[in-house]
């Protein structure tokens, strides 16, 4: 791989109000404004018009099954059309176009990374909703219907024969559906910084929490305390989750990339700030540029305060352009 920056990046976006019309209810944190307002701010910030624009493409039935169950993918549908509230729990509401959105959630980060994978663009971000990492092979979880990271990973080590990929997932919430479908896979290497169990949803991403079998050491939770600062937060960031993951030397990074960890956000308890988030945006790409050819996929997951999203991806998309500005460290 080689590891020169091109001058100018070809970064591939989506960003499509169809995902708006996933329609939560009153009073859901994951909301269709956190889309719309990020928009405007893409747009007016001129990083629309900067990046290339991946249409919205619905995922097919084979893709999805490389993750889901058939019987799970039924109900889902099922339940949407049916104009059902929510599925399995309170918290993953829905409405009867939420599987045809969800479908196109999926299918648009799978044909980022078919693109980023074929060279088409050196990077990617897709805001999408429903959010993925949450979701189980066989369970909605947490506001995630699909799980669309797990099937981009599917994708690269299946239709593209990559031997080794790698997930950071920087969410406040610990990424379990995405865990627990890589836990026996040695090809995908999953490392998650989150917000200590004991004190947050879902509950799971305990450091004794390795992997199993042939994927025994392949998963890595860095679980920290409510009330973690930049600097502990940013050490553990450089120094275990970049650094284990250059180890690694995977061909395709792929970013769950939740915003919730900021001090601002109204659902967990860490005290980052918007700075932390660039940091962390900058260092993901020079690794990316390090280790596999600056070839990164971003998606957007968790991120509850809209300006502080609107903030945070705005940078985030520039330092995958490499038009960011770093800030001091």
């Amino acid at each position: 791989m080689p590891s020169h920056h091109p001058e100018k990046r070809r970064t591939g976006l989506v960003l499509d109000p169809v995902f708006e019309r996933h329609a939560t209810g009153w009073g859901h944190p994951e909301r269709p404004q956190r889309l719309s307002e990020l928009r405007k701010r893409l747009d007016a910030d001129g990083l629309t018009a900067a990046c290339t624009i991946i249409p919205p493409t619905p995922a097919e039935r084979e893709s999805l099954l490389s993750v889901h169950t058939e019987s799970y993918l039924r109900r889902l549908e099922q339940a949407c059309r049916a104009g059902e509230k929510f599925i399995d729990t309170p918290d993953s509401q829905i409405c009867p176009e939420s599987w045809q959105i969800s479908l196109l959630a999926a299918g648009s980060v799978i044909e980022a990374a078919d693109l980023v994978a074929r060279g088409q663009l050196d990077n990617a971000f897709c805001a999408v909703r429903p959010p993925g990492h949450h979701a189980e092979s066989g369970e909605s979880m947490g506001f995630c219907l699909l799980n669309n990271i797990a099937l981009a990973a599917r994708r690269l080590t299946g239709l593209h024969g990559l031997e080794r990929v790698a997930i950071l997932d920087w969410d406040v919430h610990h990424g379990n559906g995405t865990q627990h479908i890589f836990e026996e896979d040695p090809a995908v290497f999953f490392v998650s910084l989150h917000q200590s169990p004991l004190s947050l949803y879902p509950g799971t991403g305990f450091a004794s929490e390795r992997g199993k079998g042939d994927g025994l050491g392949t998963i890595l939770n860095i679980p920290l305390e409510a009330g973690t600062s930049d600097e502990q937060y940013l050490a553990a960031f450089e120094n275990s989750a970049l650094a284990s993951i250059e180890k690694f030397a995977p061909q395709f990074l792929l970013i769950s990339a939740g915003f919730d960890a900021h001090r601002n956000d109204p659902l967990a308890g860490l005290s980052l700030s918007s700075r932390a988030f660039e940091m962390m945006s900058l260092l993901s790409v020079e690794l990316a540029w390090r280790v596999c050819g600056g070839r990164v996929v971003t998606v957007l997951e968790g991120g509850y305060d809209l300006e502080v999203l609107a903030d945070c991806v705005s940078f985030h998309i520039r330092a995958l352009l490499g038009t960011a500005e770093g800030p001091d460290r």
